[in-house]
């Protein structure tokens, strides 16, 4: 494993070095700088960065990673810092290359309804020059607003929206690339079609690990004729996750259905106030689109299910604001929480759809036990749940707690059947809980790969695989009931 030379910024060669390529205001190793890069979303966990860089184009790039190469100085690519896994976290005091310069958009083809971006550009200024050309950029994470398009690459992010039109992957085509030796490496083009192995599918959700993203050809949508979005009310978590599954067995596939249980209404309505009922105990957002005759028999269809499963209202959006206010609210949630309680996780595992209920139950009484509120406010077509777990930091034995029923809610989801994650990534949140879902020889062939681009694990060291000899271990032990469990 390489070894950084330096605890205390960067030693006076390398950052002499680093400055003959960038110049001493891009160079930067000040406390100030330090403490600011110390953590991304997930901000239960924080270290210090040997120093912060920020190339403003790829040749200074490729310089600079052959430099931190030549010396044995791990590092990773950083963009927004909006990630929830610990991705973007500097590990063994590695340092991190800012890639928010990286920020242009290069051109937009309406005929093979591509555009070209760098990393750096904002998830939702994809979609608004998109927008301008009568297309859309499918993927919209929560954190559209602030999120990169060289993140949603790493992690692989999805969206409301990935129910219908499916996750980052399936909406880029082609990457240029910065290797870990500052070899510069371009895959894909700008289709999908091709004889060539899908390196594209293979580098999309390695988390930083294979090599930094300089280039993004994202894939265009067409926009649907007519949107419906509609707003039901339920009296009980059980109604509207019968009612998920009810909608999905006609064959019918939304655009989005997403569900928010009372805690995660209250805080909503408190913010953002769209006129949630603040009674209800679930409310499921359902959006539908395509031909507007079509929609219609649709609507008629998936209001008469949420009705034999008691919905207590439904309501259509009339028009485009009341759509995007609902949509606003929605994509708020996670910072409303901060209305309920002054800390909160935010986890991301996955189950099979048939199962929600099951498991949402399981996920209040686990809550319970540890004393905890956990709200709920997720992905229901597709399974993916971001259960909130709330907690107090100054509470004696709180934070822990609330790690440990993390990682039992996780546990929870793989046992059904599910996964760890479904668009927030590994990091170094989960990577040791790697081997509940892969044997000893599959992480190694995950290892290999890793190699083969990055032979040194040179590049953003310590995420998604887990410690050597740590394996089965979790990170924070149970602390209820006066009891430990490794």
């Amino acid at each position: 494993m390489s070894q950084n030379l330096n605890t205390m910024g960067f030693s006076l060669k390398l950052k002499e070095k680093l400055i003959n390529i960038l110049d001493g205001d891009r160079v930067k190793d000040d406390k100030l700088t330090i403490y600011s890069y110390e953590s991304d979303g997930l901000t239960s966990h924080s270290s210090k960065p040997m120093g912060v860089l920020f190339p403003h184009n790829t040749e200074e790039l490729i310089e600079v990673v052959k430099c931190l190469n030549s010396f044995n100085v791990t590092f990773l690519p950083r963009g927004a810092g909006t990630g929830l896994s610990g991705g973007a976290i500097a590990l063994q005091e590695s340092v991190i290359i800012e890639m928010v310069k990286f920020n242009k958009i290069y051109d937009i083809d309406q005929l093979n309804r591509t555009i070209t971006v760098g990393p750096g550009v904002i998830n939702i200024k994809v979609s608004d020059a998109a927008l301008e050309s009568g297309l859309q950029f499918a993927p919209d994470p929560s954190s559209q607003r602030a999120c990169s398009i060289g993140g949603n690459v790493g992690e692989n992010a999805g969206g409301p929206h990935t129910l219908k039109y499916g996750v980052t992957v399936n909406h880029v085509l082609g990457l240029e690339l910065v290797l870990a030796t500052g070899e510069k490496m371009t895959i894909g083009g700008d289709s999908f079609y091709g004889d060539t192995p899908d390196m594209v599918g293979l580098f999309i959700g390695s988390e930083g690990t294979f090599g930094i993203v300089t280039k993004v050809i994202c894939r265009l949508s067409p926009l649907p004729e007519n949107i419906i979005t509609l707003l039901a009310i339920f009296p009980s978590i059980n109604d509207a996750s019968q009612t998920v599954s009810d909608i999905i067995s006609t064959g019918m596939i939304p655009a989005a259905l997403e569900m928010m249980d009372n805690p995660v209404i209250k805080a909503i309505e408190t913010v953002n106030k769209p006129g949630f009922p603040m009674d209800a105990e679930a409310i499921l957002i359902i959006e539908i689109e395509g031909l507007t005759e079509e929609m219609k028999e649709e609507s008629a269809v998936i209001t008469a299910i949420a009705e034999k499963n008691n919905a207590v209202k439904i309501k259509q959006a009339k028009d485009a604001t009341e759509r995007q206010a609902i949509w606003d609210a929605r994509k708020g949630a996670f910072s409303a929480i901060g209305t309920l309680s002054p800390n909160f996780i935010i986890q991301d595992g996955v189950v099979p759809r048939a199962r929600l209920p099951e498991i949402l139950a399981k996920i209040k009484d686990l809550g319970e036990i540890n004393g905890l509120t956990v709200a709920n406010v997720f992905h229901a077509g597709d399974g993916n749940l971001h259960p909130l777990i709330l907690y107090n930091e100054q509470i004696e034995g709180e934070s822990d707690k609330a790690h440990y029923l993390s990682q039992q809610i996780l546990e929870e989801c793989v046992n059904a059947g599910g996964s760890l994650t479904g668009e927030h990534g590994i990091g170094l949140e989960k990577n040791e809980m790697m081997s509940m879902l892969f044997n000893e020889q599959d992480l190694n062939n995950f290892k290999q790969i890793k190699n083969s681009f990055d032979e040194k694990n040179i590049l953003n060291p310590g995420k998604i695989f887990p410690s050597p000899g740590k394996c089965s271990e979790m990170r924070f032990k149970k602390t209820t009931q006066g009891s430990s469990n490794g």
